[in-house]
């Protein structure tokens, strides 16, 4: 029976008395005969694991082996740094990319963070910088900046408060409420910008920042998807283009897509985001058919099992912030964190982006 994987790892009897229970997670995706290639690295991982005290935080856009087999917290990126900071374990690795193991840095400043892959990198948080910030700030003065939790640590450091796809209305009319003003600056994404002025009577001045996964998806796109599923319900991320949320059924933040697909169990379904987050919410919904237009985030797929095996093995690619960069940009989610707690955004397909919106 011994097969030898991935670094000379084998698949034996003690392996797949280790793993089998993992299998059924993922035998929607991974047949039988894959399999035997994948469970020594799980095996191996999750043993690693407990050796140097460590937890896996797997973002909702990793693989389903990741996700399903290795991954100790599941779900968004704040979700993940949050429930990081509450374990005891002395070392976090990043099932995502760095500006997310820089906000799990933040929230865990006494334990070591790993980034699997130096390569995992964003293109929406490449899309700008602190001083970027500095000259907005000066050309608006005044104005509270919002920052998407999607960025950089130096960009957070920056802002005045931060927010997620999920609570951003909440939080732009919280602060324009708190700074008595109607203009917020919200950054970086264009596309969730435009999104959020649809929805609030705010005033939203942006920026040109985008997601190269979400911004691929069209209004033609979805109309294809329905002529070719005719009763398929379109869940719709809301960084994606605007013309995509008004003809979607649905539109919220990557727990919000998995919520809705858990309450009303869809005969079929389309999420409009990272291909492999229909495989992991696939998972626990196995009734539900789910139809997938496959755009995946390069960054993303430069997590591997075997880069997470070797960054545990040998302790490799640890993320830090400079403490005093890491102060001001944990005041910016602690602001957020600060606001009591509201239900995720409720993204009307109807309304229509305002002539208002300002993009830098």
């Amino acid at each position: 029976m011994p097969k030898t994987g991935a670094h000379g790892l084998l698949y034996d009897e003690q392996v797949k008395a280790e793993t089998d229970h993992l299998y059924a997670r993922v035998r929607h995706v991974i047949t039988p005969l894959e399999w035997p290639a994948y469970a020594p690295l799980i095996a191996a991982i999750n043993r690693l694991k407990v050796e140097r005290d460590a937890v896996i935080l797997a973002h909702n856009y990793m693989t389903a082996d990741i996700f399903n087999c290795v991954g100790d917290f599941r779900g968004d990126s704040l979700g993940l740094a949050r429930e990081a900071a509450k374990v005891s374990a002395k070392v976090i690795v990043q099932g995502g990319v760095h500006f997310m193991a820089e906000t799990s840095k933040i929230l865990s400043p006494d334990k070591t963070v790993l980034i699997p892959s130096l390569q995992a990198g964003c293109s929406l948080a490449a899309s700008i910088t602190g001083a970027d910030v500095r000259l907005i700030k000066a050309r608006y003065p005044g104005l509270p900046v919002v920052t998407y939790v999607n960025t950089t640590a130096e960009v957070k450091a920056e802002s005045d408060i931060c927010c997620t796809s999920a609570n951003a209305i909440a939080v732009v009319e919280a602060v324009a409420r708190d700074w008595g003003v109607d203009r917020v600056i919200l950054l970086p994404d264009e596309f969730l910008a435009k999104n959020v002025a649809a929805q609030t009577k705010i005033g939203i001045i942006s920026w040109h920042g985008k997601c190269e996964v979400h911004e691929q998806f069209t209004a033609d796109d979805i109309a294809e998807i329905r002529a070719s599923h005719p009763g398929a319900i379109i869940l719709a991320h809301p960084e994606c283009p605007p013309d995509v949320v008004a003809v979607s059924d649905y539109t919220g933040s990557t727990g919000a897509m998995s919520d809705y697909v858990q309450r009303h169990k869809p005969a079929k379904v389309v999420l409009i985001t990272e291909c492999s987050m229909s495989d992991n919410v696939a998972a626990d919904n196995p009734d539900v058919d789910f139809i997938k237009p496959c755009n995946l985030c390069p960054h993303m797929k430069q997590i591997t099992l075997e880069a997470i095996y070797d960054a545990l093995l040998h302790m490799r690619h640890e993320v830090t912030v400079e403490p005093e960069l890491a102060a001001r940009a944990k005041k910016a989610v602690d602001a957020m964190l600060a606001l009591p707690p509201a239900p995720a955004g409720r993204f009307d397909p109807a309304r229509r982006v305002p002539d208002t919106l300002e993009l830098i």
